[in-house]
C-alpha cells in the first residue's frame, strides 16, 4: 500500500493492520488523549517542569530501552549531521512544546486544553507547506479551518 494511501478495514489483514501509518496515527491519539488526563491528575501540587521532567526521563528510559531491544543503535554511527541537526531541533522544539502543556494544564482544565494543543495540526499543515513545500488541497483547508473551530469551540468556557 502507498504510503499515503486510506488504509480499507477490509485490506487490512493482522499485519497490514499493524504495518500503515493510520493504526499507528490511532495509536498516538489514543496515547495523547490518555497522556492529558494522566498528566492532569499527576501535575496537582507539582511544578509544570518538574513534571515535564519526570515525565521525560521516563520517556528517555522507555525510547532508549525500545532501542537497545530492537538493537537500532547500530545505526547510530551512520546517522548523517543532517538528521542530527534537525533531531535535536525536534527534540527542542518537543521539550518547548512539552513545558507549555504541563503549564496550560496547571493553569486550566484537561478538556479545555488538550483541544488547543492540537492546533497543532494547523501549525503542522502550515509548516509542511512553506517549508516542505507541500502542496495546499482543499481538503487540507477544510480539514484545518474544522480544527480551528472544533478547538475553538471546546476551549470556549461557559
Amino acid at each position: 500500500m502507498p504510503k499515503n494511501q486510506e488504509p480499507s478495514l477490509s485490506s487490512c489483514g493482522r499485519s497490514s493492520f499493524m504495518n500503515n501509518w493510520w493504526t499507528w496515527s490511532l495509536l498516538s491519539a489514543f496515547f495523547a488523549g490518555l497522556t492529558a488526563i494522566l498528566a492532569k491528575i499527576g501535575i496537582q501540587g507539582v511544578d509544570s517542569n518538574l513534571a515535564t521532567a519526570i515525565r521525560t526521563s521516563v520517556i528517555l528510559i522507555f525510547t532508549w530501552s525500545l532501542v537497545w531491544f530492537t538493537r537500532t543503535y547500530e545505526q547510530l554511527g551512520s546517522l548523517p549531521q543532517r538528521a542530527w541537526l534537525f533531531l535535536v531541533l525536534s527534540g527542542l522544539a518537543t521539550g518547548a512544546s512539552w513545558i507549555c502543556y504541563f503549564q496550560a494544564l496547571q493553569l486550566g482544565d484537561a478538556s479545555q486544553v488538550a483541544p488547543v494543543d492540537k492546533l497543532s495540526v494547523v501549525f503542522a499543515i502550515v509548516f509542511a507547506v512553506v517549508i516542505l513545500r507541500e502542496r495546499l488541497t482543499w481538503h487540507l483547508w477544510a480539514g484545518g479551518a474544522l480544527i480551528i473551530a472544533g478547538a475553538l469551540i471546546l476551549a470556549w468556557k461557559t
